[in-house]
């Protein structure tokens, strides 16, 4: 890989990629916007806010137990949460045109001693980028952000060594200009990945994905949180697996690397692991806390458990803070991470937000919750949008934005 501004390097060009999202509406194909050439990042100077947490005022009253009907049994994929599964990875991205040099340029950010993680210093409510930007609108409804397919490693290096940071530094740089926390989506995930990766050895896949962090971290030092694994297997399986460690002692050894890697690289983000299902199904939620318990056990700084919450709109308030206490009984906080209600029925809709939203808002151990787009229309599921793009409010959203006195 290379990058100019991260390496020290000078006249490295970056290249624009196409992110494709496969959902439930039919693929919507956002452009990441104008190549990034040598810009450089906003300068480390403001990190994520401090550490604590301070008390938030309550949301409605107590959650009401139930919403909409549902069982607690298996479930399928709820699509994904960007590309449908089953895809070729990293098939979002499109050729790039020109590269610079495959050195790993300057050191800075490697080896690093740990600092102490910064979690953000109050609870948050944050969204998405829309179709790759950012809106003008975001900050008056939203305190936290994170790039939809932006920071996706298939649309960051869509071919090997020439580098899109384009769409990353817009939302990283709205961020920074804010003071708002920013989440990076995604390093490790089997889906949405370089299609280049899996014609290489397993010796030059892991120097990829290391490199891959390592450059990432270099160049947004200030990130808040990340999603160091995203839907482990078995709901999608990355193709460097075995590069990684494979499963090892641990049955999860490639996810430890993982995780080590990026501690090392950005020592003071909060570092999750992110699934579906794993407060609306039994199955799901238990295999997901079983990977936590080898992982934390094989040595993995594993800071807080990600929740995309895409099917709890089908349950009861009951059953998902059910799952929920299950999550939190790890001692690690829990983040609502992608979280959407796909009714079309604006009532309906509005029931569920009040209740479900005060659940997780009132819920000591929820930290933060981020909901995955706002815009009807551009969002990944049909009927989840929560205002028109010229600004009209769906009844939940302005039930919302009151109850948070934005």
């Amino acid at each position: 890989m290379d990058d100019a501004s991260s390496a020290g390097a000078s006249g490295t060009s970056t290249t624009t990629s196409a992110s494709t999202r496969a959902g439930a509406s039919g693929a919507q194909t956002s452009n990441s916007g104008p190549t990034a050439g040598a810009t450089k990042p906003p300068s480390a100077g403001n990190a994520a806010p401090s550490a604590g947490k301070s008390a938030s005022p309550a949301v409605g009253g107590s959650p009401t137990a139930g919403t909409s009907a549902g069982t607690a049994g298996s479930a399928g994929r709820p699509a994904s949460d960007s590309a449908g599964q089953g895809g070729s990875a990293g098939s979002d991205s499109a050729g790039a045109s020109a590269a610079g040099s495959a050195s790993a340029g300057s050191s800075a950010g490697t080896g690093g001693a740990a600092g102490s993680t910064n979690p953000p210093s109050k609870k948050f409510v944050g969204n998405i980028t829309t179709s790759g930007q950012v809106r003008d609108d975001f900050v008056e409804y939203w305190d936290q952000i994170t790039p939809e397919n932006e920071g996706k490693w298939g649309s960051v290096e869509g071919a090997r060594n020439q580098m899109n940071w384009s769409g990353l530094d817009r939302a990283y740089a709205y961020a920074k200009m804010h003071g708002i926390p920013f989440k990076q989506h995604t390093f490790v995930w089997g889906s949405q990945q370089p299609n280049w990766l899996g014609g290489l050895s397993q010796a030059d896949q892991k120097t990829e994905v290391e490199e891959w962090i390592r450059l990432y971290c270099e160049r947004y030092p200030d990130t808040a949180l990340i999603d160091v694994v995203n839907e482990p297997p078995p709901h999608t399986t990355p193709v460097y697996l075995e590069a990684m460690g494979g499963a090892g002692a641990s049955g999860y050894d490639w996810i430890v690397q993982a995780f080590k890697w990026t501690k090392q690289y950005c020592p003071n983000a909060i570092l999750m692991m992110n699934d579906y299902n794993n407060i609306e199904y039994g199955g799901d939620n238990e295999r997901f806390l079983q990977i936590v318990e080898r992982i934390r056990s094989a040595g993995a700084p594993i800071d807080a458990l990600g929740a995309q919450a895409h099917d709890a709109h089908k349950l009861s308030a009951s059953v998902v803070q059910g799952f929920i206490d299950k999550l939190s009984a790890t001692g690690l906080p829990v983040y609502i991470t992608e979280y959407d209600i796909d009714v079309a029925d604006d009532a309906q809709q509005r029931k569920i937000m009040e209740e479900q939203f005060t659940l997780f808002w009132n819920d000591e151990h929820i930290a933060g919750i981020t909901l995955w787009g706002y815009v009807v229309g551009a969002t990944w599921r049909p009927n989840t949008g929560l205002m028109t793009a010229d600004g009209m409010e769906r009844p939940a959203l302005t039930w919302l934005r009151e109850q948070l006195q934005r």
